[in-house]
């Protein structure tokens, strides 16, 4: 067979691969999507597509060989990148999961900021980054309070120790060691300060939605906006900026960087805000 009745064929089992996960037949699908790879196994969507049947399946070793080899085709396989995450979270590798999905989430913002997939890899990552902060809050809590009770229990130790050399001078003795175990509940609870939940700083969160932003965009009157959000309203709503009222087009937007970075670095500290509602 010729390499270009090849492709033809190729293509033609992926079109039947794609009516049947459509209606479900995921067994069948793969199996149209297998040939397909046969014949071509150079064509990165042939592996995602048939990604997305074993992911429908919950057959995630399968997921990540096949994103895996997609990859190889194309890096910049957004799909490949955001199943592949999907696998190592499934195998509880959250570092190397998290890595992917945030390559996928940029690979994703680069193609299309309003796609409905750089929102759906976005819940997923918040969801990963939430579980990683929530992993490690519990066992920083553990530790915390292990070394409090260890901390009170020297310091009433000290304290008993000491009443027999201060006779007469109990009631300072007693002042002091009070005073010590104040001062030691207030360390600790600064040190458990960051993984309280409390509210994200208004700077930090988008005009319209509200929400701590996650691809700040400034535009030329200063005024920065969640960027999926102000290119659906210059698209449906009109070529102006909503706060100020002055004409504005999506290619006056620019990626506000330094807010970007605040908010990386207030997420790493404060995990508890990826939290979705």
């Amino acid at each position: 067979m010729s390499p270009t009745t090849a492709a033809k064929q190729a293509e033609l089992l992926r079109q039947d691969g794609n009516l049947y996960f459509k209606k479900d037949r995921f067994a069948a699908a793969i199996d149209a999507y297998t040939e397909a790879i046969v014949l071509c196994p150079n064509v990165p969507v042939y592996w995602t597509n048939r990604a997305l049947c074993h992911r429908k399946r919950n057959e995630w070793t399968r997921v990540e060989e096949d994103c895996r080899r997609a990859i190889e085709l194309d890096h910049r396989s957004v799909k490949a990148h955001y199943m592949l995450g999907l696998a190592l979270l499934q195998k509880r590798e959250f570092a190397e999961g998290v890595k992917e999905l945030e390559k996928a989430l940029d690979l994703g913002r680069g193609a299309n900021p309003k796609g409905y997939m750089v929102e759906e890899i976005w819940q997923e990552l918040a969801r990963a980054k939430y579980l990683l902060w929530d992993n490690e809050s519990t066992r920083r809590s553990w530790e915390l309070q292990n070394l409090k009770e260890a901390c009170e229990a020297a310091l009433k130790e000290k304290y008993f120790l000491d009443a027999p050399q201060t006779e007469g001078y109990v009631d300072e003795n007693t002042e002091s060691n009070l005073d010590q175990l104040e001062a030691l509940e207030r360390v600790f609870s600064k040190a458990a300060e960051d993984d309280n939940p409390t509210e994200v700083p208004d700077f930090l969160c988008c005009k319209i939605t509200l929400d701590i932003f996650r691809d700040p965009v400034i535009t030329p009157s200063g005024v920065t906006y969640e960027r999926a959000v102000i290119l659906d309203h210059l698209d449906k709503v009109g070529k102006f900026d909503p706060i100020t009222r002055e004409p504005l087009y999506p290619t006056q937007l620019v990626s506000n960087l330094a807010l970007k970075e605040a908010v990386k670095t207030y997420l790493d500290a404060h995990g508890w805000a990826y939290k979705m509602d």
